[in-house]
């Protein structure tokens, strides 16, 4: 896909992997719409970046139905869409974890919020010569991680729905679906949860354009295609491996 002139909507856009690739994006020459939940937050990337920014939560309804209309009345030829947003808890199973409350959490945004937006706006991409839409995954996708462990269960619903929304819409539409899948990064959230030696998100974000301009279906970013290669070959010796030191 060629990614110069198009419209980009990407949501979460004002940090991290998000505001990485809304810069790169930006940078070749694409109209770029960036959302947040923190209007300031939001407001403050839009003007250092110099793009269109909508407040919203993916998580709300009515903030998916304003969000829509707004695209549609003022930015018909949307062709891109980067379901970025995302939230995770780092904790253990266990009695008294209350996984429950913090899948519900997890799910609303990383799972049924890019369902119910992308639903929405297949219309409107449907329209475009080329489109598509682009899911970040992660690295959890493929196998857990037992201190984020109800992220990595939304992440591996969004990757096998992606899987079948990408097989359904190759049949008569000319929307591509990518999925993005990056090992540790380093942003606000990572580093809020004690993890400080992820990849630069400005390096994940130039990964992200060239697979989407190349047309991957599934996007790798830092070690993950190492780690799901030692999957495939030895599943339980790799889960092993991936939860070293953290069981």
């Amino acid at each position: 896909m060629n990614l110069t002139n198009k419209t980009i909507l990407i949501t979460g856009g004002n940090s991290g992997i998000g505001y990485a690739t809304a810069k790169v994006l930006t940078q070749k020459g694409n109209k770029v719409i960036i959302t947040g939940r923190d209007r300031a937050r939001l407001e403050k990337a839009g003007q250092e970046l110099g793009v269109t920014t909508i407040p919203f939560d993916v998580t709300n309804a009515e903030d998916v139905t304003a969000l829509v209309a707004k695209i549609k009345a003022e930015h018909s030829d949307l062709s891109v869409l980067i379901n970025n947003a995302g939230v995770g808890k780092a904790y253990k199973l266990g009695e008294n974890a209350n996984a429950y409350d913090i899948a519900k959490e997890e799910f609303e945004t990383n799972y049924f919020g890019p369902i119910r937006l992308t639903e929405a706006l297949l219309p409107l991409l449907k329209q475009q010569s080329e489109a598509a839409i682009v899911n970040l995954a992660s690295n959890v996708s493929i196998h857990p991680l037992v201190v984020l462990p109800t992220y990595s269960d939304s992440k591996a619903a969004l990757h096998s729905h992606s899987i079948a929304l990408r097989l359904t819409l190759a049949t008569d539409t000319n929307i591509k679906v990518h999925e993005v899948f990056p090992s540790l990064i380093s942003t606000e959230g990572t580093r809020a949860l004690g993890l400080d030696n992820g990849l630069p998100a400005d390096v994940a974000a130039g990964v992200i354009v060239s697979g989407i301009e190349n047309n991957d279906n599934e996007i790798y970013v830092g070690d993950t295609a190492k780690q799901r290669e030692a999957f495939l070959k030895d599943p339980e010796t790799a889960i092993s491996e991936f939860n070293k030191g953290l069981i």
